[in-house]
């Protein structure tokens, strides 16, 4: 907005305009927002590698595809490596930034976020090591394999909805993040019934197997709404129970 006020000069007493000229935007505070941005686009890109890496996971799962489990076990290291770089990076913003209000809430958001990546990522990792410690038999039954499938996809999907979530800030795309989270839940609690029904065919190796698959599935989302809940609350600044 631009302010006009009268002055007056000693040669005259009729007033004159002026204009209110604004200082530009201090620069420590917009190097601040690019490096802020620059978290939130490393966040980003850490969830579409969790996201690829556990959609490569369940193919190797569901297919017995040894190579694609070496794939994602080796292209593991990447993303912790990100992760940690990524983690310095907000540090280092607390320390010579010192940020507060909204700001301070964005920083401490993102290293809340990257820890959640990371298990998204070593999620991902369970399975493709389930698949190749089984290899070359399958890991889970024929009766459970569309059960997986159908997890597997909601889990890939989530992953790069949170992508889209964190590189938006939308909070009303982060709310729908819970709804995929709700049809992953339901999937792990049938796996439980089927596993536990006294006509299992199958023998105990391969039930605990499907049950630590189906929790880590089941986490891989929980961890991609705790992103969302955190997208919400700083477009907010409610907080999510």
């Amino acid at each position: 907005m631009l302010w006009i006020y009268p002055t007056y000069s000693r040669a005259s007493t009729k007033p004159h305009v002026a204009r209110r000229q604004f200082l530009p935007l201090n620069p420590m505070r917009s190097a601040f927002h690019k490096q802020l941005d620059a978290l939130r686009g490393s966040i980003g890109d850490m969830c579409g590698l969790a996201g690829t890496a556990m959609q490569q996971a369940t193919q190797a799962l569901l297919e017995a595809d040894i190579v694609l489990a070496e794939t994602v076990i080796s292209n593991h290291h990447s993303l912790v490596i990100q992760a940690a770089r990524t983690e310095t990076d907000a540090i280092s913003l607390l320390a010579l930034q010192a940020p507060v209000a909204a700001d301070l809430r964005a920083v401490f958001s993102s290293l809340q976020n990257v820890a959640d990546v990371d298990r998204m990522g070593a999620l991902a990792l369970h399975v493709a090591k389930t698949a190749r410690r089984r290899h070359p038999a399958r890991a889970i039954p024929d009766d459970v394999t569309d059960y997986f499938a159908e997890m597997g996809r909601i889990a890939v999907n989530i992953g790069y909805d949170a992508k889209d979530v964190v590189l938006s800030g939308d909070p009303d795309k982060a709310a729908k993040l819970a709804d995929d989270d709700d049809a992953m839940d339901e999937l792990h609690r049938h796996l439980f019934t089927v596993v536990m029904d006294h006509q299992w065919p199958h023998p105990v190796a391969t039930a605990v197997d499907v049950t630590l698959l189906s929790r880590y599935y089941e986490r891989f989302a929980d961890h991609a709404v705790e992103i969302g809940r955190r997208v919400i609350f700083q477009a907010t600044g409610t907080p999510i129970t």
